[in-house]
């Protein structure tokens, strides 16, 4: 049965702005309190979704969620109606309104691990939601991610669902965004990578210093349990934790990986060559001829790689067998990552092309093309029970467009959070969103009325 790879790309919400929430992402500290535009950036984050599919890959959307949280404020003492709960957090606790109305969720690749059911023991495709507990703000998205992920995959021949891990340290997970998939092709076995940044309960392993590390060893194994894979199909590695004090908050952000090929940075694992021989046996046992493209420091510094966001990029499959980069304009701007890249490609190695998206909004607050998007492995027969309002369109992307410049806010400043207007426009957005994307209700607003 032939077997896809879909890109499920994130919608940028309604409240983008920059709040400067996320300590340990450099990107998103330095550009705290500049003025955003969510208009332009679901623009052009629409824009990323239709070249996709243009290009012949199988594109989806997700949704975004329902903010500013107003339940989450009610929860932490704030008492009156959803307008007065905002003007009281306003005037209150500033900091709390801005997190509870940050846009992160458009980030996806943080929304939940997926394993294919190539590798899973019942045979279905899995999905966990991340709890991202080491940030407040982004620790409230995971009740609606899961009611959004049910609503796109609501078959449960084919799609298994699980609710995020409990809620503290020890099991701190941030989704796919710590994960990747070694496979022949994406309908067969693979081998499932799972990097994080420390362990909970062993302290023989070592940790950063300066950042935290968000991926705990024990939150990553109890998703290969929950989703019933094989130690054969599982690779583990650490993290090195100086490369999360340079900023490399994800994995995502020093290593990308596709098919048989993991292109990284030399300084993104410990023991890197033990990491690399282990993916390359399990690999070679499923069929699989592991080639890891490394990118020496020499060429490419850790502070480049996290200022450009190199390896936050897109690893995709052509139709002829070699590999396309999706990288952002921050690549171009730099001269040792774009020398770099033009010699990547001459070099007839795995990786043919690169092609450049400017994904500023998104960029200035710590995201890049590999943020926004969450790969999940099908095979036709599940491809088909896939919710079809969700799958990008020429019609649907016309839709989204239109929908995104009738509700959105050309500007957005700090200020404009204590506007309880900014809610309203948000539920009557989102409210029309469901519609388009056939998800039936899923928000917070909706399941109250």
């Amino acid at each position: 049965m032939p077997a896809f790879e879909m890109n499920l790309d994130g919608l940028v919400g309604p409240t983008h702005n920059y709040g400067g929430l996320s300590y340990g992402n450099v990107a998103s500290q330095s550009n705290s309190q500049a003025i955003s535009s969510p208009r332009e950036a679901a623009l052009q984050g629409l824009a990323k979704m239709k070249a996709l599919m243009d290009m012949g890959f199988k594109q989806g959307v997700l949704a975004p969620q329902e903010r500013p949280d107003v339940n989450a404020l009610r929860s932490l003492g704030f008492t009156g109606s959803d307008a007065q709960i905002i003007e009281r957090a306003a005037r209150e606790a500033m900091p709390l309104l801005a997190a509870c109305s940050s846009a992160s969720s458009m980030w996806v690749a943080n929304a939940c691990t997926v394993s294919p059911s190539a590798d899973t023991a019942d045979g279905r495709v899995h999905f966990t939601a991340a709890n991202l507990n080491c940030k407040f703000h982004r620790s409230i998205e995971h009740p609606t991610t899961t009611r959004v992920l049910g609503a796109m995959f609501n078959d449960d021949r084919h799609f298994a669902h699980h609710p995020a891990l409990p809620a503290v340290g020890q099991f701190g997970d941030e989704g796919a965004a710590n994960h990747t998939r070694f496979c022949k092709g994406y309908g067969e076995p693979g081998v499932e990578f799972f990097v994080y940044g420390r362990s909970a309960f062993d302290s023989r392993y070592p940790a950063p210093q300066r950042y935290p590390a968000r991926q705990t060893l024990e939150a990553s194994q109890a998703i290969a349990r929950l989703h019933g894979l094989s130690e054969e199909g599982v690779v583990y590695a650490q993290q090195n934790p100086a490369v999360i004090d340079q900023g490399v908050f994800h994995n995502d952000v020093i290593a990308v990986g596709n098919g048989e090929v993991l292109f990284y940075h030399e300084d993104a694992f410990l023991d890197t060559e033990q990491v690399l021989a282990e993916l390359a046996s399990k690999l070679a046992r499923r069929g699989g001829n592991f080639q890891a493209v490394c990118v020496p420091r020499d060429a490419v510094a850790v502070d480049d790689a996290v200022r450009s966001y190199l390896f936050n990029s897109q690893l995709l499959s052509r139709a002829d067998g070699g590999m396309l980069l999706i990288v952002p304009e921050e690549c171009r701007n730099n001269a040792r990552v774009w020398n770099y890249l033009q010699q990547l490609t001459s070099d007839n190695g795995p990786i043919r092309e690169v092609k450049v998206f400017d994904l500023k909004q998104s960029m200035q607050n710590g995201g890049g093309p590999a943020c926004l998007r969450l790969r999940v492995a099908l095979n036709a027969e599940e491809l088909a029970a896939v919710n079809p309002g969700v799958i990008l369109t020429p019609s649907l992307y016309g839709t989204l467009t239109s929908w995104v410049e009738k509700h959105y806010r050309d500007r957005l400043t700090e200020a404009d959070l204590a506007d309880p207007q900014l809610l309203t426009e948000c539920r009557s957005a989102l409210d029309e969103l469901t519609q388009i994307l056939k998800l039936g209700a899923v928000y917070p607003f909706q399941l109250a009325g």
